[in-house]
């Protein structure tokens, strides 16, 4: 699975270049935006509730997700109206790591409004992550995807872009075999991530 990713192939683009692009394709008429995410930590600086959570202000870090309810529904809804089903395979270690604790509860608002969210457990596809995890890929349609690219301090910083058809669309049956194994968001979130006390930042 995914052995197209696994050479370094594809154009690199700088972070800048690459949500430009993304955007552009993102405007057009596709009908599938599809991500894997396998990273369990990262930062994201300029997320006012991830600041919040890292600066240990777990509460502030929930209030604030809540107050994108309204802008995350407008996005959503939007999504519907032009036929755009967003579908995201988001794959968990365990213990939950402080970070995925924080963007399971961004995740949980995102799912309510419209999101179609299924979690893997990485023991489930330890067959396939012998020599490297699966990539954290971005699907866009059928005719563009991505790899997400991160520097030294865990931030984006760009992706390689790929836009043969042919690789995209088998990337795309890929990542629907494994979004099948996954577990329905809210039931996971309900069992392993509600009972949870605030995580500890360090």
């Amino acid at each position: 699975m995914f052995e197209c990713f696994r050479s370094g192939a594809g154009e690199v683009l700088k972070r800048a270049d690459y949500l430009a692009d993304f955007s552009r394709v993102y405007e057009s008429s596709i009908s599938l935006l599809a991500k894997i995410e396998r990273g369990q930590t990262f930062r994201e600086p300029g997320s006012p509730s991830w600041e919040a959570f890292a600066s240990g202000d777990w509460a502030g870090a929930l209030r604030l997700i809540e107050d994108e309810r309204e802008s995350v529904a407008a996005y959503f809804q939007d999504a519907t109206r032009r036929g755009l089903v967003f579908r995201r395979l988001r794959v968990i270690e365990f213990p939950v790591s402080p970070y995925l604790q924080w963007e399971m509860n961004l995740f949980r608002l995102r799912s309510e409004l419209g999101e179609e969210i299924r979690v893997l457990d990485a023991g489930k596809i330890s067959d396939l992550e012998r020599d490297a995890h699966v990539p954290e890929v971005v699907i866009l349609g059928s005719s563009v995807m991505y790899v997400v690219l991160y520097d030294d301090d865990l931030k984006g910083s760009g992706a390689r872009r790929f836009t043969d058809p042919g690789q995209v669309r088998k990337t795309t049956m890929e990542f629907e075999a494994l979004y099948t194994q996954g577990e329905e968001f809210a039931d996971f979130f309900e069992r392993e991530i509600a009972p949870l006390e605030p995580p500890t930042v360090r």
